[in-house]
């Protein structure tokens, strides 16, 4: 499976489940961590929960097994960790507290248009 048909499926996936504010960011060039980041939130710590098993569902579908999965038990900032692709999953309050999208913002956008 290509970097793209991945990414592909994590954004439909958190879409298809009603995520908030879908972000992917291209960080490959600034940090060994991960080629991308994706930024999601949920409405609740339930409908976070929900995008989280949702995208990982889809993402065993396809034979891509997540590696890591970090922050379950509060649901308010969930990472899963697909080695070149890190998915943070936030309850709406703790993604602003946070703003990874502005820590990163060195990053190179990605339209998620184009893997939609």
């Amino acid at each position: 499976m290509t970097q793209k048909e991945k990414l592909s499926t994590i954004v439909k996936a958190l879409d298809g489940k009603g995520a908030q504010d879908i972000r992917v960011i291209k960080i490959g060039d600034l940090t060994i961590i991960a080629d991308y980041f994706v930024i999601a939130h949920g409405t609740s710590t339930t409908h976070t929960r929900g995008l989280v098993d949702e995208v990982d569902f889809r993402m065993s579908e396809k034979g891509v097994n997540v590696g890591h999965v970090e922050g379950v038990d509060g649901a308010s900032w969930i990472a899963m960790d697909y080695g070149d692709i890190v998915v943070h999953v936030f309850y709406r309050d703790v993604r602003e507290q946070y703003n990874l999208e502005k820590l990163w913002s060195d990053g190179k956008a990605v339209d998620i248009q184009e893997l939609l």
